[in-house]
């Protein structure tokens, strides 16, 4: 009991789910920015809505598509954590859980104030290193209220969002968004569910 106080046993499905939520946002935001046409999406100040652009329309598609993303993930990874702990006895909405919610969205809501200053400002090349980068430093934080392999995972999102300060054009970016949050979110999954939730 004292346990399950303490950690927040996550299920692996969970990562699994997000990962593959992720790569979906990823394919659909890759055929919107391949039909919107060469520089839409170049580096220019936002304008207000009544002067509103074609580049201005994306953004705002864009960002109601990661929002989408980001809830749906959020929904598959409650409803998967909830199923887990449910079969062990344990509540999910206990000390733990809500302690890495609070240490979690304190680097999730800098992201997001960033990035919407990036946009605006129309420095698109950093949305994807401060995702990354960000989520990463949320998910090593996090890591204490629940299995401490969540901080490998942590490691690699901020690695990676390095690398993608060092990466120009919106390919490659949406690339390396994919993997981050894509690929490495199902490789964790499957480790973490390989070592913990078949047992």
């Amino acid at each position: 009991m004292e346990r399950s106080a303490r950690l927040l046993s996550l299920s692996g499905w969970s990562g699994i789910w997000a990962g593959l939520v992720a790569l979906a946002g990823s394919a659909i935001a890759y055929v919107w920015l391949q039909t919107a046409g060469p520089g839409t999406f170049e580096p220019a100040a936002y304008t207000p809505m009544e002067h509103a652009t074609a580049r201005d329309t994306g953004i705002n598609n864009l960002l109601l598509l990661a929002l989408v993303v980001f809830l749906v993930a959020l929904a598959g990874g409650y409803y998967f954590t909830y199923r887990k702990n449910k079969k062990q006895g344990i509540s999910i909405w206990n000390s733990a859980s809500r302690k890495m919610i609070v240490s979690m969205m304190i680097p999730i809501a800098a992201a997001a104030l960033l990035i919407l200053v990036f946009l605006y400002q129309g420095d698109l090349q950093y949305v994807v290193p401060v995702c990354l980068i960000l989520y990463g430093m949320a998910l090593f934080n996090g890591s204490r209220y629940t299995i401490s392999d969540i901080r490998y995972l942590g490691i690699l999102e901020i690695i990676l969002g390095c690398i993608a300060l060092f990466v120009s054009g919106w390919v490659w970016s949406l690339y390396l968004w994919a993997f981050g949050f894509g690929v490495l979110h199902i490789l964790y999954g499957i480790i973490m569910w390989r070592k913990y939730d078949q047992q």
